[in-house]
């Protein structure tokens, strides 16, 4: 079915729907906000081969692609933290404990951003990764990315190129040259200085593996095992992630979908000033609720962030070099959004609400910003230059300047809209942390 023949059909649900319904004052109100913005319920993915998804969770749970060997993709995106770490900005390799009591290493460095959580990375229509959205691209156009041209062929989407960078980064999984893993064996990865080293010696690592073989054999039965290269290890693991973080059976796909009943006044309120007066539509665009590009939202800068001398985090600006860009980050998307707290690039705040209130005045929110809830060692980062934050809120994104006035009900209402985003089964993913890994490893929160 063509996206124009899902409108119509969804309008012939909703219209029919409404007809003996006592709500109906509110429903055509909300009604009309589907159709004008041409929402849709989100689209299944199409399954990959059980041999991928399989080899896919291995890797995603197992250590061994970390320097240290006490790392792991799930450590800061983990079923148990749905999806992310519980945690302002990440604690990566030589960290101790998972989630929100994960503990820094001794003489190690925070990661300068939050963990972004995994929900629904997989389904059509993403292009861009990252917060700063360096990785870029699709399988049929190409790929931009910090790697350039060496970024190897024959990787499947931009969630698979996302996947090879967390490796290559000292702080989160790479760790320093002379670092030697709690076993005592020797951290060889870290003292590469090219990521086609680092990758190449990640697959010699798994490969030396002999069940990482067998699995490998299974998932590209096509390609000799010996010609396995960190582009299969990229697209196995996105496979398992685009699978395994599918919830798309929230309130309010249902509700797209014509069931009328699945929100409630309160969510059907808070949708209408969603995508109304509260303007967050314009930026939580389509069925991912992220139209992918990154916006100057006057964010608050806890943690070390990312510019030349490691206290203020200039975002998209790091990328493209554009002054303009400076202080932009990525459009998150927001299905099961009370789920992945803490929120912004930095984790600046750890209520939704009070996410939400900064979007409806962020020069306000910026100048008054209260670091004090957070973690001692993200707190000691804070900046609270005047000078920035006038820079911040001179270069904010203009639909942002002119402060949304929403009453207390209002922006509850708001906030249960975003709660609708949430699929309940998105509430318990304790099931899917495996009690092994081929590298025999400890796997985090098993």
């Amino acid at each position: 079915m063509s996206r124009g023949s899902a409108y119509l059909v969804l309008g012939l649900l909703l219209a029919t729907s409404l007809a003996g319904c006592s709500g109906s004052s509110l429903d055509g109100e909300l009604e009309d906000v589907v159709v004008d913005q041409r929402l849709v319920p989100l689209s299944p993915v199409e399954a990959a081969a059980p041999e991928l998804t399989e080899l896919g969770e291995a890797l995603f749970f197992d250590k061994i692609l970390s320097g240290n060997r006490d790392t792991a993709c799930a450590t800061c995106h983990h079923p148990l933290e749905a999806g992310g770490d519980g945690l302002s900005v990440s604690i990566g390799t030589k960290g101790v404990g998972l989630g929100s009591d994960r503990v820094l290493g001794a003489d190690r460095d925070l990661v300068a951003r939050n963990a972004p959580d995994l929900f629904n990375r997989g389904a059509d229509g993403w292009f861009t990764m990252f917060w700063d959205s360096r990785v870029a691209g699709t399988a049929e156009h190409g790929f931009s990315s910090p790697a350039g041209d060496a970024l190897p062929d024959g990787l499947d989407s931009v969630l698979a190129v996302q996947a090879l960078f967390p490796p290559t980064s000292p702080v989160e999984m790479l760790g320093l040259p002379g670092d030697v893993s709690a076993n005592g064996q020797l951290n060889e990865i870290a003292s590469e200085t090219s990521v086609e080293a680092i990758w190449d010696l990640i697959v010699n690592r798994v490969l030396d593996i002999d069940e990482y073989r067998s699995m490998f054999s299974a998932a590209f039965p096509d390609i000799a095992v010996d010609e396995i290269g960190i582009e299969h290890i990229g697209n196995a693991i996105a496979a398992y992630e685009a699978s395994a973080f599918l919830f798309a059976d929230s309130p309010w796909d249902r509700y797209l979908a014509g069931e009328i009943d699945a929100l409630n006044a309160d969510a059907k309120r808070g949708a209408i000033l969603f995508y109304g007066e509260a303007g967050c539509g314009g930026c939580h665009t389509g069925a991912l609720l992220t139209d992918q590009l990154t916006h100057n939202v006057a964010p608050p800068q806890v943690g070390p962030g990312i510019d030349d001398d490691g206290s203020d985090d200039f975002g998209r600006e790091g990328v493209s070099g554009n002054y303009s860009d400076r202080y932009g980050f990525r459009t998150p998307p927001l299905r099961n959004v009370e789920l992945t707290g803490p929120w912004l690039h930095d984790g600046a705040y750890l209520d939704l609400e009070s996410a939400i209130r900064h979007f409806l005045d962020p020069a306000s929110a910026l100048a008054a910003y209260d670091p004090s809830p957070l973690r001692d060692e993200v707190t000691e980062f804070y900046l609270v230059d005047e000078a920035r934050i006038d820079q911040a809120i001179t270069l904010m994104d203009p639909r942002l300047r002119v402060p949304k006035e929403l009453t207390d009900e209002e922006i509850d209402q708001v906030e249960a809209f975003l709660v609708s985003l949430t699929d309940p089964a998105a509430k318990d993913l304790g099931h899917m942390v495996p009690d092994s890994v081929p590298s025999g490893l400890p796997v985090d929160g098993s």
